[in-house]
């Protein structure tokens, strides 16, 4: 990743570890990692793919939510699910506008088409998904 993709997602983590009024140490024992491992993403420095995956969970975010952040989108938040105790759900609108800023991310980086058409291929995945019950 980019430094400036870690950048990003140490302010977020720190923030969103802030607002949780967790410790880094606390936060690292929650996540099964090391403060160093904790303090290295804070650092904006990398780690191993699985760490991230810890992180969303202590986090309260959706699993990808510190890839998602990386890549510019916004970190989605992830609530226990009524009818299934110890699954964690998001909010498909929160999905949606996931899948949204991913598509239309991956586009403007790999192609020359014009903001409408990446609109459009992006509303088109969203209703595609939709439709095979994924979002």
């Amino acid at each position: 990743m980019p430094p400036s993709d870690l950048t990003r997602l140490a302010q977020a983590v720190k923030a969103r570890r802030l607002q949780l009024g967790l410790a880094r140490k606390k936060a690292a024992d929650e996540a099964g990692m090391s403060k160093d491992t904790w303090q290295r993403v804070e650092d904006a420095k990398p780690v191993r793919a699985m760490n991230y995956a810890k992180i969303d969970r202590v986090l309260g975010w959706a699993t990808g939510s510190c890839e998602l952040v990386t890549s510019g989108g916004e970190a989605v938040l992830a609530k226990e699910s009524a009818a299934a105790p110890g699954v964690t759900v998001t909010d498909v609108s929160e999905r949606t506008l996931t899948v949204q800023q991913v598509v239309e991310s991956a586009s403007i980086a790999t192609t020359d088409l014009p903001a409408s058409e990446i609109r459009a291929l992006s509303a088109r995945i969203i209703e595609d998904l939709k439709e095979k019950g994924l979002l």
